[in-house]
């Protein structure tokens, strides 16, 4: 069994590598939704910045790849503004990640959430509180 040791422990969350078949729609579309700033290029990745400083960075792997699940935590504002894209651009949502009540958003954990998928298949969860009822102050 590993031992801690007493120095000062720092670990922290920097990038993902998205898969995409065409990372500047990709991007773009993320971008779009969340109303985040353009994707810039960073070598063969195209690098979306989170309000957290962390990075989505969309790539072109020559390879198949299965959609994942990523679920972003936002404020009410920035909520109304992702499902008024959504209406607006014609995107499915749905409430539930079994795609049983589409067209609706949820209302679990003291918030609200809505579920939907991008261009390469990857599924997209925006929420305004956690799991455990946890909002953004």
């Amino acid at each position: 069994m590993h031992q801690m040791s007493d120095q000062h422990v720092d670990v922290r969350f920097d990038h993902t590598i998205i898969p995409a078949r065409d990372k500047h729609r990709s991007a773009r579309f993320f971008t779009s939704l969340f109303g985040l700033p353009e994707p810039t290029e960073a070598g063969f990745f195209l690098q979306v910045r989170l309000s957290d400083g962390r990075l989505f960075e969309f790539a072109e792997p020559p390879v198949e790849f299965p959609g994942q699940h990523f679920a972003f935590l936002v404020n009410d504002e920035t909520f109304d503004a992702v499902l008024e894209r959504l209406r607006r651009d014609a995107v499915a949502y749905w409430a539930d990640p079994q795609q049983r009540r589409p067209g609706e958003i949820n209302t679990n954990h003291g918030g609200r959430g809505v579920y939907f998928d991008d261009p390469d298949g990857h599924h997209f969860e925006a929420i305004t509180a956690r799991y455990d009822g946890t909002a953004l102050t």
